[in-house]
């Protein structure tokens, strides 16, 4: 039995997620949920590869760079106060099967910044594709980073694909909107606008329903993957502390 002291172990991550809904109790339910991926392409990555090199050869220098990058963050979110004042928060770092981490956060903003209706949801979450003319580097920001890269029933084959009939498991594409609802599960159903701009990836037309939702100003900041979701709902509560505290992957082989 490995005991709580053990990092990533069953009773470590079962008492952090306790803890974690300790917070709920005092400071009520989580305001923002956001994802942070580390960019493979970032300069300050590129310029330090060898000929034929990738960033995945050299996991050291990937993980100070994202370190360096969360760290800016974290100043952006707890002392520059883009979103509003965070009286509580929880993150964990996790790392994908080519080595790149990534980190979810769950902050619970003061009472005097708490989204509490539609507009405030508006104000710091974002599902559209920008105008490549008046926004030319953020339109190009989203296209490399938050486009729902696996493209649901455009490609069946798709690891998002699952069930029968194969649906998308993370709902691509959204319905069109024109103004932001609360949506009947935990996050609400942001502005997909139809506003006519389309943008070809990798031979797949896409338009804004593709757009995962994002803070323009992250954005532009970080460089990254940056997915950015109000928790709307009191419903979300569990299933977003216990997403954050699922522990690391693990898999089974048995050999005869």
């Amino acid at each position: 039995m490995l005991p709580a002291s053990f990092i990533g172990g069953p009773r470590d991550i079962r008492r952090r997620f306790l803890d974690a809904m300790t917070l709920v109790q005092d400071d009520g339910k989580p305001d923002i949920f956001l994802t942070m991926t580390c960019n493979p392409k970032w300069p300050e990555i590129l310029k330090e590869l060898l000929s034929g090199q990738t960033a995945p050869d050299l996991p050291d220098l990937v993980a100070r760079v994202f370190c360096a990058k969360l760290e800016d963050m974290k100043d952006q979110l707890f002392k520059k106060h883009i979103f509003g004042k965070v009286g509580a928060y929880v993150y964990v770092i996790e790392f994908q099967k080519r080595g790149l981490p990534h980190a979810h956060f769950l902050l619970i903003m003061t009472p005097e910044h708490k989204m509490t209706n539609l507009d405030h949801y508006d104000k710091s979450v974002c599902a559209k594709i920008p105008d490549p003319t008046r926004y030319p580097q953020m339109h190009e920001l989203v296209v490399q980073h938050m486009m729902h890269g696996t493209y649901g029933h455009l490609r069946p084959s798709s690891p998002c694909m699952q069930g029968e009939p194969k649906k998308c498991r993370f709902r691509y594409p959204k319905q069109s909107n024109d103004k932001t609802m609360q949506a009947e599960d935990s996050y609400p159903s942001y502005r997909w606008r139809n506003n006519g701009i389309n943008v070809n990836v990798r031979d797949n037309i896409l338009d804004n329903r593709w757009v995962v939702p994002y803070n323009p100003k992250l954005s532009m900041m970080l460089n990254c993957h940056i997915n950015v979701e109000a928790c709307s709902s009191i419903t979300s509560v569990k299933y977003v502390f216990k997403y954050v505290y699922k522990g690391h992957d693990k898999q089974l082989v048995h050999i005869d």
